[in-house]
């Protein structure tokens, strides 16, 4: 009866709490999502199987990838916590709005010039050795792709605003478009599109992405436009924070490629096992990291203005909390790390030596999954304070330490080192992150009772 009165209890908390029924329906949510990617990865497969035309999509779709990854995302997320201060203070909300679109264009407009200008010599520094008619297929898909990048920064900068707003259903559904879009164009529109149908597929879905946010925004009458201005102080402090941002993002996403590199000079196989380890791990880290991130910024950017002390006292309970939850979660994933492998790849070529192997580096990334999702909630607290400098600095700090690790650890015990580091890094960067966060309180402590 405890336990029953205990888990209605809880019920009941979360079904008054807005913020941990948001953080809910997200995650819901994204699991759908994530479903669809996933058939649609399957349909693909069963469709093109390890074809030049799969290979030479991946690569065309690199250079938009990255640019969206690393620039345009980092702007949307220094444009949430401003376009929160900016609303708090000036209420100057439509002239800041067209100022984040207007900066949201001339930027993707910018990076699709460099990304069409710097094609041909990306391909022929890391694609050398191919066939005319390779390199004729990546720019094939190269020019649907390119379009994406612009479509792409304004469909985060909309659903930027639609989580700013509370409307978390509609800003956590949008990739399902594209999805479904690809899935219907390989059944039924593959001899039609040819070669093409890849990047068609994910071109016609951004686009319908796009107007669906955008329908959405304009039915609740979220879009407000006026002339921008560029010398607000808050769009100012926005500006600042991006290069900032960015380095922090482009830095840590050099982590993996380097635990690629150094996998590549083990056995062949070594970085095929180093992906298998990481699946069910970054799809834990992956669903938290959304349902989290997408509610838990604009919360925070919110909080801090209100209540900065109940901003940093919410941190650290949400912290702690999450911390001891997703870690049973972990410690009884790693008890079965070896049948749930078994479960979902041994078969055909994948042999039970395979799993033996497989298992013990997804172990080690299952305990460093806890620390990922509890340090995500400090760097989106510390956007939501502009911040984004120190981050910069963790970033280039575990990228360097990343690499003398890989090298040592690789030399010493093989490819679980490499496993090891990446996990070793992220338990060091939350103490890091956790020590400068309560600086930064013991700092608001100081300044508001002087």
């Amino acid at each position: 009866m405890k336990i029953k009165t205990l888990i209605k209890t809880l019920l009941t908390k979360v079904k008054n709490n807005s913020t941990a029924t948001n953080i809910i329906i997200v995650g819901a949510i994204t699991i759908l999502v994530k479903f669809f990617g996933f058939y649609k990865e399957v349909v693909i497969a069963g469709e093109f199987g390890l074809s030049e035309l799969l290979d030479t999509f991946f690569i065309a779709l690199l250079l938009p990838g990255f640019i969206n990854e690393v620039f345009l995302s980092a702007f949307n997320s220094v444009f949430i916590p401003n376009y929160i201060a900016e609303e708090k203070t000036n209420k100057n909300i439509a002239a800041f709005q067209s100022t984040s679109f207007v900066v949201t264009i001339i930027t993707s407009l910018v990076f699709m010039g460099i990304a069409f200008l710097f094609t041909d010599v990306f391909l022929e520094l890391f694609f050398s050795g191919h066939s005319s008619g390779y390199y004729e297929l990546i720019i094939l898909q190269f020019h649907y792709l390119l379009p994406c990048i612009l479509i792409w920064g304004l469909t985060s900068l909309i659903s930027g605003l639609l989580n700013i707003y509370g409307e978390f259903t509609y800003s956590s559904l949008y990739p399902i478009i594209t999805s479904i879009v690809m899935i219907v164009c390989v059944i039924f529109y593959r001899e039609e599109l040819g070669k093409s149908v890849l990047a068609v597929g994910m071109l016609v879905g951004s686009i319908l992405q796009l107007i669906f946010l955008g329908g959405i925004a304009l039915q609740k009458q979220i879009l407000k436009f006026a002339v921008p201005d560029f010398k607000s102080s808050n769009a100012i402090l926005m500006f600042k924070q991006v290069p900032a941002k960015v380095s922090s993002g482009f830095l840590t996403g050099l982590i993996p490629v380097t635990d690629q590199y150094f996998a590549a000079q083990l056995i062949v196989g070594s970085i095929a096992a180093l992906n298998y380890g990481m699946k069910i791990p970054a799809f834990f880290t992956t669903i938290f990291i959304i349902a989290l991130g997408n509610v838990l910024l604009p919360y925070f950017s919110k909080l801090t203005i209100e209540n900065p002390e109940k901003s940093f006292k919410t941190l650290f309970m949400l912290n702690k909390w999450i911390f001891i939850v997703i870690m049973s979660i972990m410690v009884i994933a790693c008890v079965f790390s070896n049948d749930i492998i078994a479960f979902l790849f041994e078969r055909d070529s994948f042999t039970a030596n395979d799993t033996a192997i497989v298992s013990k580096i997804q172990i080690i990334y299952l305990i460093g999954v806890p620390f990922i999702i509890c340090g995500n909630l400090f760097v989106k607290f510390l956007t939501s304070i502009n911040k984004n400098a120190f981050m910069a600095y963790v970033s280039l700090g575990s990228m360097l330490l990343n690499i003398i690790l890989d090298f040592i650890l690789m030399n010493w015990v093989g490819l679980i080192g490499i496993a090891l580091c990446t996990t070793i890094i992220q338990i060091l960067k939350i103490f890091v992150f956790y020590n400068y966060t309560n600086k930064q309180k013991r700092l608001l402590t100081v300044s508001t009772h002087s």
